[in-house]
């Protein structure tokens, strides 16, 4: 992997990464507008979380024509967008609009509940310069390299002090609220363990402390032995919808191994996993017809400066619809008493994934 930090104009960070070798004249861009600084966190204490305020991002870019799409290569200098024009495959860069950001104001407002300053980065990952490609039509090479920009910044933004946990994301389709049309998506660095993985590793250690051997890793033991809802698995990655799916055609994506952070995983197990990452994409998308609506997130081991042998790395995919032509959307259950009702059950529907799965060249 080659890589290339910049720094744009308006003093946002941005990298370049490629399979070969970066060209050196490489400049960054900078679009019109200034940069946001965060917002802030209350404290809700019902919950017992940080709820994140982030006002400016009301001014985002929603859903622009082709021709102003802000995560294509700069044409004209004139009207520069976030990317340069040049040879890179993959493209990293701090978000115009960000929830989180170092540069957060540590005057905080005046509020009933504790207060804290939204330390932390949000950051832009441009999976190709491709607009009319997705994740799952780029070639294995291009989604192997997409998992080292992945791991690359996991390493890096885990580093800081300040962050506590490092959240790689795709929100894929309007369904899902994305706002730009362009392959891409986020990595959020957190200056706390958000609820949901924290409750996922409590979980992961309560088990751990019991049994000797991860939770995860002992599931994913199971799921191969019933191999009811296994959709692919290799020596080194296993696909399956979980006998405990929320959402219809749900699935999880982990390697067999139980390792904690994305760049602990060696070569080999990048590789299987962006062989499985591609097949389970092409079969929702032939399953639909068309580009899936889905939203993916990565939990992996906090980077909170403490030991966590209980987490197992896995991908999540949460897809927005319950079956072809309905949505699934999330409601008073879901919502008000994180109960999920699920309107498909995990066996039929690994059946029908895997009835639609074809194997990769």
């Amino acid at each position: 992997m080659f890589k290339r930090v910049l720094q744009k104009p308006d003093g946002r960070l941005l990298l370049l990464y490629s399979a070969t070798a970066l060209p050196a004249e490489l400049e960054a861009p900078s679009p019109p507008g200034t940069p946001g600084t965060g917002g802030h966190l209350r404290w809700h204490p019902l919950r017992g979380e940080w709820v994140a305020y982030a006002a400016h991002r009301q001014n985002r870019t929603f859903l622009p024509p082709p021709e102003y799409n802000p995560l294509a290569a700069t044409t004209d200098p004139a009207v520069p967008t976030e990317l340069p024009a040049g040879e890179y495959d993959v493209a990293v860069f701090e978000n115009l609009f960000p929830t989180l950001s170092m540069a957060a104001s540590r005057k905080l407002p005046t509020a009933l509940l504790p207060t804290a300053p939204g330390l932390g980065v949000c950051e832009v990952v441009v999976f190709t310069q491709d607009a009319t490609a997705t994740l799952g039509s780029l070639p294995l090479w291009h989604i192997r390299l997409l998992l080292d920009v992945w791991a690359d910044r996991t390493e890096a933004l885990g580093a800081l002090p300040e962050v506590h946990y490092v959240m790689p994301f795709e929100n894929r389709g309007v369904e899902v609220g994305v706002t730009l049309h362009h392959p891409h998506g986020q990595i959020y660095a957190y200056p706390f363990i958000p609820p949901i993985p924290a409750r996922e590793l409590q979980c992961q250690k309560e088990y751990l402390d019991a049994n000797g051997t991860g939770l995860l890793q002992d599931l994913l033991v199971a799921e191969l032995d019933d191999g009811q809802r296994v959709l692919r698995a290799d020596e080194h990655v296993l696909s399956f919808v979980p006998a405990c799916a929320r959402f219809p055609f749900e699935v999880w994506v982990a390697p067999r191994r139980p390792v904690a952070l994305l760049h602990e995983l060696e070569p080999a197990e990048r590789a299987s996993l962006a062989s499985a990452l591609k097949t389970l994409l092409l079969t929702y998308d032939k399953m639909w017809g068309r580009p899936f609506p889905y939203v993916m997130v990565l939990h992996q081991a906090p980077t909170d400066g403490v030991a966590h042998p209980e987490a197992h790395l896995h991908f999540e995919f949460y897809p927005a619809y319950r079956m072809p032509g309905r949505l699934k959307y999330l409601a008073g259950s879901e919502l008000g008493a994180g109960v999920f009702t699920a309107d498909a059950e995990p066996e039929a529907v690994a059946a029908q994934l895997r009835a639609a799965q074809e194997r990769l060249a």
